[in-house]
């Protein structure tokens, strides 16, 4: 795996990037519990205590959400600027899908795919249309739909492109993130999702993102399949590629008889301003994964759209999921979609986000070091000193209203729901402010 793109300099990022201990929770201010209900405290005491340690959540213990706003269990109210990494894209709880859920759990949930179901073939023919794919493949996370995409990749390379049998690969960017199985950090640069896994996955190659010559050099292999890419790295910290950069991909893609396989699973439905972000560029890849703002975040529906030609190369038997496509999820995702476009939501996320982006640019230089993004998927890199890191930083926005998280330990993703309206932009932009020049 290119020895993981030189492992030393990632664990050195990733060295950089540990946060403080459980410590830093004695920073936040003393909570009021109110009688009879659950404390912050006790929810994370509980927590650590009965479940696994893989998550190090910033110290909030939420209870509600509604639109931009959740609050915690003291009755205290937070803008969300995470949005669940752009799962409730459409505000928290919108009342369009909540209903579409419930309706639909009352009726039918699960039949598996044993059987057919009255839903199915109608959010199928929505979003195939939606999206101009002849086929959409379901299931239900995202690192599910980038496994899907794979096998696709290689069944299509062994039936149509020829590659000879168990040879083909599969190309990624360097810094690029779709899940946590075995599949997905075989094919990660970040030793915290990878060391301590291995063996890894046979035929995973990578390459540095945003870098079409080196792309180029990849293709010349014959035995290549595909090459999977975020239009816009969201983990890596909202790494934004020169503009053409995807242009380039379908360019080469096409001229080496490659699959353009685009990981829109948190850049998509409008999140950066366009219903999916290579849609700034106008290109159309041969697969589009899907997730995440598919359900609005109230189910996991995640989706793989492709062609004929690739989609049709996996029969009966070969790839499937019991809740995949389940008449709950159809009925979810297509109230999930149709708020998207009834509320215009690509249209406010590229206002608003350009709003934001053009006030984020006044905080001082010397704590903030860059400010990057497109719509509403953005993020700032925090200076790090003895006196504050991005930790801090996110801990003091939460105490100043405003809920956000670091990743690579010195960004903080700025990510509202789409929803959010101008008024709420400027007085989040406040908090800021605010929360910056406090340092």
């Amino acid at each position: 795996m290119l020895s993981k793109l030189s492992r030393s300099q990632s664990l050195a990022v990733l060295c950089r990037g540990l946060h403080s201990s459980l410590s830093s929770a004695t920073s936040v201010a003393p909570k009021k519990t109110i009688q009879g209900s659950l404390s912050s405290d006790l929810i994370f005491e509980r927590e650590a205590k009965y479940g696994a340690h893989n998550y190090h959540p910033l110290p909030v213990a939420l209870e509600r959400g509604k639109g931009v706003y959740v609050w915690d269990v003291e009755g205290r109210k937070y803008f969300d600027f995470l949005s669940a990494y752009s799962a409730v894209n459409q505000g928290h709880c919108h009342p369009k899908i909540v209903d579409a859920l419930k309706a639909q759990s009352e009726k039918l949930t699960l039949t598996s795919r044993a059987f057919y179901n009255d839903v199915l073939g109608e959010y199928e023919e929505m979003v195939t249309k939606m999206f101009n794919y002849n086929k959409v493949l379901p299931m239900n996370t995202g690192v599910e739909a980038g496994e899907t995409a794979c096998k696709l990749a290689r069944k299509w390379a062994y039936t149509v492109k020829g590659i000879p049998k168990y040879k083909a690969k599969i190309i990624f960017a360097a810094g690029n993130f779709w899940g946590r199985t075995m599949s997905a950090i075989s094919s990660s640069t970040d030793p915290s999702s990878y060391d301590g896994f291995g063996p890894f996955m046979p035929g995973f190659e990578l390459i540095p993102y945003n870098d079409l010559p080196a792309l180029e050099r990849a293709l010349q292999d014959p035995n290549v399949a595909a090459f999977m890419v975020e239009p816009i790295q969201g983990e890596a910290g909202v790494i934004v590629p020169d503009k053409g950069y995807l242009t380039g991909v379908r360019d080469l893609c096409t001229k080496h008889n490659v699959l353009f396989i685009a990981d829109e699973i948190q850049t998509g439905l409008a999140r950066t301003g366009k219903m999916l972000a290579v849609d700034h560029e106008n290109v159309r890849p041969d697969i589009i994964l899907l997730g995440k703002a598919l359900s609005g975040g109230l189910y996991p529906v995640s989706a793989v759209l492709c062609d004929d030609e690739i989609m049709l190369t996996i029969k009966p038997g070969e790839h499937g999921s019991t809740y995949g496509g389940n008449p709950l999820a159809c009925r979810v995702a297509m109230a999930a979609l149709e708020v998207i476009e009834e509320e215009n939501l690509a249209k406010n996320a590229e206002i608003m986000g350009n709003l934001l982006r053009s006030e984020l640019m006044k905080t001082p230089s010397n704590i903030v070091t860059a400010v990057r993004g497109k719509g509403l998927l953005n993020a700032i890199v925090i200076r790090e000193t003895k006196d504050y890191d991005a930790w801090k930083v996110c801990l003091r926005l939460r105490d100043n209203g405003l809920l956000a998280k670091p990743t690579h330990g010195d960004i903080i993703r700025l990510a509202p729901p789409l929803v959010i309206k101008e008024d709420e932009i400027r007085e989040s932009i406040e908090i800021i402010h605010k929360t910056i020049l406090s340092f």
